[in-house]
């Protein structure tokens, strides 16, 4: 794996990682020693080959994936593609474009239906207002 911080990568090797407060990872990495070195990584990006991932389970996705899929409502309506994710902290929303539109999608059972990895495209079930 490769830790990205201030444009500069290094690569780094896990030691230990375990949950630490609501929503965070602790995580030593071999060679860096003490609370100092650690620090000076804080706010760093881990970057891992998709080669190395685990295949997601049947109901699983990577958000990685999810750039570049087709968004459809439930009744045939074309939305856009994914653009990119983002977290609220409640949930992740995907920014679906199609050009002159853009639509913040949260990714939440009540929403989203059904990912088709092999056609690259989702299907959403829009909340009342959702696409105002």
């Amino acid at each position: 794996m490769l830790l990205e911080l201030g444009g500069a990568r290094r690569e780094a090797t896990v030691v230990t990682a375990a949950p630490h407060g609501r929503g965070l990872v602790l995580v030593a990495f071999e060679g860096v020693g003490g609370r100092t070195a650690a620090e000076a990584l804080r706010g760093a990006r881990v970057l891992v080959p998709a080669t190395d991932l685990p295949p997601p389970a049947a109901d699983e996705f990577y958000y990685h994936e999810m750039v570049g899929m087709r968004v459809e409502t439930t009744d045939g309506r074309a939305l856009g593609t994914i653009v990119e994710t983002f977290s609220t902290g409640t949930n992740e929303v995907w920014v679906v474009r199609d050009g002159t539109r853009e639509h913040l999608i949260p990714v939440i059972a009540d929403v989203v239906r059904a990912i088709e990895r092999a056609a690259r495209r989702v299907v959403i079930h829009p909340l009342p207002g959702l696409l105002d």
